[in-house]
């Protein structure tokens, strides 16, 4: 039997469902959400716009828009047992709090526990106004000050900010954190979707999900490349020395990191966004020598585009991050907060003709052989 299997190892290249919500093109560098393009709608919408097309299917009506984002202001609302938990365990790694936070939730908050489309559109609704929340009041927490509460005259972004920092930012940073969150809002079968959907296919309610999603962004592997650039940002401290570092890691066999994805051949279609905001970021907080060496590592890197090693979104990332000030262990939270909507739609999916996510590992030990009883091993 095994010399008819073929392993796709790391599912690659598997099919294992439709879906009407992204378009991944790698072969040419594209992306849509439900058929609008990632370049117009990071240039043109919002992410309340963007989180209403995801999980509803089409961008919204002035009326719908209204009423959805009083949803979500409404929604910004944590049990105060959460700050209390938050405190227990604040000297964790965000991530590891904000799963904790969520899972909390679902103890907490009884209409948690409810199932079906419906249920889980407005738990997630709920959710993604309550993890952003979880995040700025843990920061604060594990600073010793009193978490700021929402402010209900700002957007989701700006609000964002103004939890995080307690004061309110200017409309060009508040928009770049939305271009931010627009971006990482969806991407397919991406490993922590998948593992969403896998949850949902026990028939699971979506807080079990969404604590199995944040608990696969945390690896490394998959959430951690803004905070790796930002260290190697670091490490190579000026634009001279961007091409001998990589000159170093190619002759080394190293991967660079922020360069290359999955699914991407050519340029990721989301970089392009991050770029200009560093550069404007940089230079309105007079700091442009961070958009300098990254763009210094992109030249360096340049002559290795051709075998698909392509500058990815995370790669620009993490100094937009590091220019507000933001610590280096909150950059896979933040990823989070954008990725909401893309997670609530996945297991929306999921949930309409449900089936368990089982597939089959084909076996390699030993043969069968005979059982020696203990005495005689």
């Amino acid at each position: 039997m095994s010399d008819n299997v073929k392993i796709n190892r790391g599912l690659k290249g598997v099919y294992f469902e439709r879906s009407g919500v992204s378009d991944i093109d790698g072969a040419a560098g594209k992306l849509s959400y439900r058929g609008y393009s990632i370049h117009d709608l990071a240039t043109k919408s919002t992410f309340e716009e963007v989180s209403y097309l995801l999980i509803h299917g089409e961008l919204p009506t002035p009326a719908e828009l209204a009423d959805y984002d009083a949803q979500l202001k409404a929604a910004r609302v944590l049990p105060p047992q959460i700050h209390d938990i938050i405190a227990a365990c604040k000297d964790g790694h965000p991530m590891d709090v904000l799963r904790t936070a969520v899972s909390a939730l679902a103890a907490l908050e009884p209409d948690s526990q409810q199932v079906g489309e419906q249920a889980f559109i407005e738990n997630g609704i709920r959710l993604t106004s309550q993890v952003p929340m979880i995040i700025a009041a843990h920061e604060a927490i594990r600073n010793g000050r009193t978490p700021v509460a929402a402010d209900p005259t700002l957007g989701h972004a700006a609000n964002w900010l103004w939890m995080l920092k307690g004061e309110k930012p200017t409309e060009s940073t508040a928009r770049l954190a939305d271009v931010d969150f627009i971006l990482h809002a969806e991407h397919g079968a991406n490993a922590s979707s998948f593992a969403a959907r896998v949850t949902v296919g026990t028939e699971a309610n979506l807080h079990g999900a969404i604590v199995t999603a944040l608990s696969t962004l945390a690896g490394p592997a998959h959430g951690g490349a803004a905070e790796d650039v930002m260290k190697m940002v670091h490490e190579i401290g000026s634009p001279d020395k961007a091409a001998a570092y990589v000159k170093t890691k190619r002759t080394a066999r190293e991967a660079v990191t922020g360069f290359g994805h999955r699914v991407y051949r050519k340029e990721d279609p989301r970089a392009r966004h991050m770029r200009e905001g560093v550069r404007q970021l940089g230079e309105e907080m007079g700091a442009p020598e961070w958009y300098a060496i990254l763009q210094a590592v992109v030249e360096a890197m340049s002559p290795y585009a051709r075998h698909g090693l392509n500058v990815n979104v995370d790669f620009y990332s993490g100094v937009i991050y590091q220019l507000h000030g933001i610590p280096m262990d909150l950059y896979v939270p933040i990823f989070a907060i954008g990725r909401m909507p893309g997670w609530i739609i996945q297991c929306v999916e999921q949930q309409r003709g449900n089936i368990l996510i089982r597939p089959l590992t084909l076996y390699n030990g030993p043969d069968m052989r005979d059982y020696v009883a203990l005495e005689d091993r």
